[in-house]
């Protein structure tokens, strides 16, 4: 015979079994346990409130038993000081102020007295007397509702049914009657019953009823609850004890199966990752979907994986970095050596050729021609000592060597010297708006000198013909900023983030007329960091390019 094999299951189906048997089993038994106990516990307290209300009637029968005495008793004693002939109108005065009583009378014996009330009882009017003290006997009379309204008045909203009856069975008052409920509840009553203590008896469990025969007072209350008020206590708590169940049910399958979701994609990665590096395709790495569902080995199995793949990539990419970094070595050379030799040759050409042109023994040059070859020979001296500091102080912008002497400067003088430096022989107009009026600014006089001369022979240098260049201030309790303004087409922010690059041109056909190396801007936000200031640039519909250099106030 062979033997029954069972078949291996699957993560996501052993994930499931277990649910069923740990979890949904012990739930179900659990909610069966507490809705009993629940059951028996509101029971307890349909009885408790049940005996409760009995006892708070059976307080307002006593409360309204001694006050229409305390009346009667009181309405009796007058009548000792009350002429006989005056009685009726003393009896009408009486219950003109009264809202409690409907009549009063005197008749001339006890006998009269009960037929009276026996004439009432059916029309029910409750009749009470007392002997007076010539021997005849007083009687006052009042509606049941009277009674009604006095006994039920703490209970208004209560749902129960509540019942006052006579000796006899007899209905005084009631609080939500129903006829047939009446009459079942009073055929229930035990044949023997106790005095002044409520008592629960009935039938049906879940509707007790409860009776207190009052001792000084011909009166038993009885009170029933209704099917309607079980139904609302038992009935909705079973409901909401078997909708929280269903709802817990139904989290713990959304949970457990998102769980085991996440849990069988990741397994499924892993096995995907193991298949492609045993086929050769080493640069296959597990990509997890990681949540608080991911269990910690299987985050820490697929970073062992990965860690090996990535140290047989290890050697490939640390070639493939240093290609790329003697590329981008490369290019700066190129970029330096054809930037700084354009550079170079220019001003070194003018002063060759000037020089030679002095040292000629030859020709007779006058004054005036000595003069201007003289001077352009010191502007292009200038123009090459500035490229020159320019390039000497890349290095030590970017090892963050800068050394600066912040001292206390007038900005005034300091942009006076440095709108002099620039030789303007372009038709363009500088603006200077700077006024001469103290404002110091804590700097380096010789750097931040450096910093508007670059700024001011950058707008000079982009800016149409036939424009100017403005310099404007603005200023604050704290801070002062310079704004060099020039006319140029709109630019992009994109485009104004990458001109702080070094050998970076604005490449269109008037920049590639214009010479410089790029590094103008570079060179300045480094110098103005280095002196604890910013600079950013905007481009506007009005000024194509603006330049703002704010410093702290001095």
């Amino acid at each position: 015979m062979k033997k029954l094999k069972l078949r291996k299951l699957k993560i996501a189906e052993q994930i499931i079994l277990v649910l069923f048997i740990a979890v949904l089993a012990p739930m179900t038994i659990s909610a069966i346990i507490v809705n009993n106990v629940n059951q028996h516990a509101v029971r307890a307290q349909l009885q408790n409130t049940a005996v409760l209300i009995a006892n708070m009637i059976s307080d307002e029968i006593d409360f309204f038993d001694s006050t229409v005495n305390g009346e009667l008793n009181q309405l009796n004693a007058q009548l000792k000081y009350i002429p006989r002939s005056k009685e009726t109108s003393f009896l009408n005065d009486v219950l003109e102020k009264s809202e409690l009583f409907e009549s009063a009378f005197i008749v001339d014996s006890k006998e009269e007295f009960d037929k009276i009330d026996s004439e009432n009882l059916p029309n029910h009017i409750i009749t009470i007397g007392q002997p007076t003290y010539d021997g005849r006997y007083l009687g006052l009379t009042f509606k049941v509702d009277k009674v009604k309204s006095n006994l039920f008045r703490s209970i208004e909203e209560e749902k129960r049914q509540i019942y006052v009856v006579d000796k006899n069975h007899e209905l005084i008052a009631s609080h939500n009657y129903t006829e047939d409920v009446f009459k079942k509840s009073i055929k229930l009553l035990p044949k023997k019953l106790k005095t002044d203590e409520a008592v629960i008896y009935g039938d049906i469990k879940n509707q007790p009823l409860a009776y207190l025969q009052k001792s000084n007072v011909d009166a038993t209350i009885i009170v029933n609850t209704t099917q309607g008020i079980t139904r609302e206590h038992i009935s909705y708590n079973r409901d909401k004890i078997i909708l929280t169940l269903i709802i817990s049910a139904l989290t713990i399958f959304f949970v457990i199966g998102l769980y085991t979701y996440y849990l069988y994609i990741n397994i499924r990665q892993l096995f995907k990752a193991i298949i492609a590096i045993s086929k050769g395709n080493y640069e296959r790495k597990i990509r997890l979907l990681t949540n608080i569902f991911t269990p910690y080995e299987i985050i820490f199995l697929a970073y062992e994986f990965n860690r090996m793949v990535r140290q047989i990539q290890k050697s490939h990419q640390q070639l493939k970095k240093k290609n790329k970094m003697l590329k981008q070595l490369n290019e700066f050379r190129s970029s330096m050596i054809d930037t700084v030799s354009h550079e170079l040759r220019t001003p070194l050409t003018s002063i060759q050729g000037y020089t030679s042109r002095l040292l000629r023994q030859d020709i007779q040059i006058d004054e005036e021609t000595r003069q201007k070859s003289l001077h352009i020979i010191k502007k292009q001296s200038e123009r090459l000592k500035r490229l020159i500091e320019d390039l000497l102080v890349i290095p030590e912008i970017e090892g963050l060597r800068l050394n600066v002497n912040l001292d206390e400067n007038n900005l005034y003088s300091i942009m006076d010297n440095a709108v002099n430096l620039v030789k303007n022989d372009s038709g363009k107009t500088i603006v200077n708006n700077i006024p001469d009026d103290g404002t110091f600014v804590l700097a380096d006089a010789d750097r931040l000198e450096q910093v508007f001369v670059n700024l001011i022979e950058n707008g000079l240098k982009y800016a149409p013909d036939n424009t100017e260049i403005h310099i404007d201030l603005e200023q604050t309790a704290d801070n002062v900023s310079i704004l060099f303004k020039n006319k140029y087409e709109l630019l992009s922010k994109e485009t104004l983030n990458t001109l702080f690059g070094k050998f970076i041109r604005l490449d269109n056909s008037t920049t590639r007329t214009t010479r410089g190396t790029g590094l103008g801007l570079f060179i300045v936000k480094g110098l103005v960091e280095a002196m604890n200031g910013t600079i950013k640039l905007y481009s506007t519909e009005e000024w194509g390019f603006i330049a703002k250099v704010t410093l702290t106030r001095f």
